[in-house]
């Protein structure tokens, strides 16, 4: 007795299985490579009249490609721009870029962040997850010009992933993959109203 399936109906079948496997797998590879998320929550200029410092709140969820480099050693380095100024076309009253590296040393199990620009200042952490809480609350010193901002200049601060500091076999997937770009919306408040 024949079969009613003729061959091109189990073809069609066959081929609409591998394409819903494929689909199905390729979510998977899209989920990856979603970008993750930078949040300036909260910012404010903090410390004495001759030690400013930028008392900021992040909040940062990094993205599939960007924790597995981490995890494998591979440092992170975020640039923090800060420019106060009563007018956006004028020349700034101050501007500073401050530098932060989110590091894990392997053979220690340890995660780290560190200002690159004051030596010393270096906090670490036993999980990534306290890492990246950890700059909920950061304190990064800023030039004096800061601490003499009339009142009401309108200071700004954004944030991004520096790509240039990613080892080279990163930097051409960190220009084009959706999952290596991390920046922050700028955040914007008027100097001493915190």
């Amino acid at each position: 007795m024949r079969s009613s399936r003729s061959p091109v109906s189990k073809a069609a079948r066959a081929l609409a299985a591998l394409m819903l496997a494929c689909a199905l797998a390729g979510c998977g590879a899209l989920a990856a490579q979603q970008p993750g998320t930078l949040v300036v929550r909260n910012a404010r200029i903090g410390g004495t009249a001759d030690a400013p410092t930028l008392e900021i709140g992040i909040d940062c969820k990094l993205s599939g490609p960007m924790q597995d480099a981490l995890d494998h050693g591979i440092p992170l380095t975020f640039r923090i721009r800060v420019d106060a100024g009563r007018w956006r076309l004028l020349p700034s009253d101050a501007r500073a870029d401050q530098r932060i590296e989110l590091r894990y040393f392997p053979l220690s199990r340890r995660y780290q962040v560190r200002d690159l620009d004051a030596p010393g200042e270096v906090r670490s952490f036993a999980t990534p997850g306290y890492l990246l809480a950890s700059l909920s609350a950061m304190r990064l010193p800023l030039p004096n010009a800061f601490a003499a901002l009339r009142q009401g200049a309108a200071v700004r601060v954004d944030i991004a992933l520096e790509t240039a500091s990613l080892p080279g076999a990163l930097r051409l997937p960190a220009l084009f993959e959706p999952a290596w770009q991390l920046s922050s919306a700028e955040y914007t408040w008027q100097a001493g109203a915190g």
